[in-house]
C-alpha cells in the first residue's frame, strides 16, 4: 500500500454531489475526490433538472443551456390507462444529459480538487482522521470524508449501513432515443408497476427512464418485452416504443433502488446527494437535491470552525432536515397513490376538476431558488 500525504477533505463519489462538493471545498481546503470511472459517461437518471439550480451553476461559471441543455416549461402525467393531465412547471428545469453535466462539472473540479479514479475498498476513522484504501493499492488519509457515492455502492456494505441490509423491490432502466417529443415538456407515464419520464436533452434525443418493481418484470423475459407487453398497456408509452429509435446498444440499469430513509451523518462520515436520501424519481428533483446538498455542507464548513467535528455534524444534520425532509415525505406519499390505480384514478379526476392542485402538489417536491 502507498500512503499519500494527507487531505483536509475526501469526497467517496463523483457524481452531482461529489463533483460540486469538490468545487465549492476545494475554494478554501485540499480536498480528494475518489471515483471508480472516468468521465464522460452515461448514468441511471432522470436528467431532468428543476431551475432552483439553475443561478447557483451559474455562479460557478456553469452554463447548461449555453451547452445545449433543453429548456421545459410543461408537464404531463398520465395513468395506466393513458388518460392526460398538463400543466405549467411552477419553477420550470431543463433537460441535460449526465453524460453532458457531470462532464462540465468535472472539468470544473479538476481545477480545485485532487481527483483520483479508483475504487474504495475500505474506511476507518482513527479519532481524528480517515484511512482510505483502495483496490489499487493506495491508502489516503483525511480529516473529514464525504459520502457522495449515489443511491447504492459497495461502500454502503463496508460501512453497514442499515438500508443496505434490506432486499429493495425497485429496479431501473433508462436509454436514449431519437423520437419526435416536445421539447418543451417532462412526461410522466405510469404502468402496471411503475412509472417512465421521458424529456429531450442535449443535441435532441430522448431520455427514457423508468422505474418499476421486480415482481412487474418479472412478468416479462427481457427488457424489450417488458416495454412492449406490460409498460406499452399505456397506450401513450405503447406509441413511444412503437416509433423511438434506441441510441443505445443496450439500456442501462441499476437494481435494488431502495427509497428506505437514510442518515445524513453515519459513521462520522457526511451524506449528500443520494447517499443522504434518494427522493422518488417521479418527482423529477434527485438532480437538484443532490447539487443543493453539496452547496449546504460546503456552507456548512464555511461559517463553522474546522476543527470542531461534532459542530460540523450537528449543523449539517440540521440544515439537511430542515431543507430535504418534507420533500422526500411528499414523494413517498405521491409514489404511494400513483401505484394504486384506483387511487390515481381518483386523483386524476379531482385534478382535472380543480387544476391548481397538481402544481400546488409539485411545489411540495421542489424548493426555491438559490445562489
Amino acid at each position: 500500500m502507498q500512503q499519500h500525504p494527507m487531505f483536509q477533505i475526501a469526497i467517496l463519489g463523483g457524481g452531482l454531489a461529489g463533483l460540486v462538493a469538490a468545487i465549492e471545498l476545494g475554494k478554501k481546503y485540499k480536498v480528494l475526490l475518489v471515483e471508480k470511472d472516468p468521465y464522460p459517461r452515461h448514468r441511471v437518471c432522470g436528467e431532468y433538472v428543476s431551475n432552483e439550480v439553475l443561478p447557483y451553476l451559474q455562479t460557478m461559471g456553469i452554463h447548461p443551456l449555453a451547452e445545449g441543455a433543453i429548456p421545459i416549461n410543461q408537464f404531463e402525467i398520465s395513468t395506466h390507462s393513458g388518460n392526460l393531465i398538463k400543466t405549467k412547471l411552477p419553477l420550470g428545469g431543463f433537460g441535460m444529459s449526465r453524460y453532458a453535466l457531470d462532464n462540465l462539472l468535472f472539468k470544473k473540479a479538476t481545477k480545485m480538487a485532487q481527483i483520483k479514479f479508483e475504487t474504495c475498498t475500505e474506511i476507518k476513522f482513527k479519532n481524528t482522521h480517515f484511512s482510505i484504501a483502495t483496490k489499487e493499492s493506495n491508502t489516503y488519509t483525511a480529516h473529514y470524508v464525504i459520502g457522495a457515492f449515489g443511491k447504492r455502492s459497495a461502500i454502503d456494505k463496508v460501512l453497514e449501513r442499515n438500508f443496505i441490509q434490506k432486499k429493495s423491490s425497485w429496479l431501473a432502466v433508462k436509454a436514449h432515443y431519437n423520437y419526435n417529443f416536445d421539447p418543451n415538456v417532462v412526461a410522466l407515464h405510469n404502468f402496471d408497476g411503475g412509472y417512465c419520464g421521458l424529456s429531450k436533452i442535449e443535441a435532441g434525443a430522448v431520455n427514457a427512464c423508468y422505474l418499476t418493481t421486480y415482481k412487474s418484470f418479472k412478468r416479462a423475459k427481457n427488457i424489450t418485452e417488458f416495454q412492449q407487453k406490460i409498460m406499452s398497456r399505456n397506450p401513450l408509452l405503447a406509441n413511444f416504443f412503437q416509433h423511438a429509435q434506441p441510441l443505445f446498444e443496450n439500456p442501462l440499469t441499476i437494481s435494488q433502488v431502495s427509497f428506505e430513509s437514510k442518515k445524513p451523518i453515519e459513521n462520522h462520515i457526511f451524506m449528500i446527494g443520494d447517499a443522504a436520501g434518494l427522493i422518488h424519481p417521479l418527482c423529477g428533483n434527485g438532480m437538484a437535491m443532490a447539487i443543493h446538498s453539496a452547496k449546504l455542507l460546503a456552507t456548512v464548513f464555511f461559517q463553522n470552525d474546522f476543527n470542531n467535528r461534532n459542530l460540523l455534524e450537528k449543523e449539517y444534520a440540521k440544515i439537511w432536515t430542515h431543507t430535504f425532509s418534507r420533500r422526500l415525505q411528499s414523494g413517498q406519499w405521491i409514489q404511494k397513490v400513483l401505484l394504486r390505480p384506483a387511487l390515481a384514478k381518483a386523483s386524476f379526476k379531482i385534478a382535472k376538476i380543480v387544476p391548481s392542485v397538481l402544481p400546488k402538489i409539485i411545489e411540495k417536491t421542489h424548493g426555491e431558488s438559490f445562489v
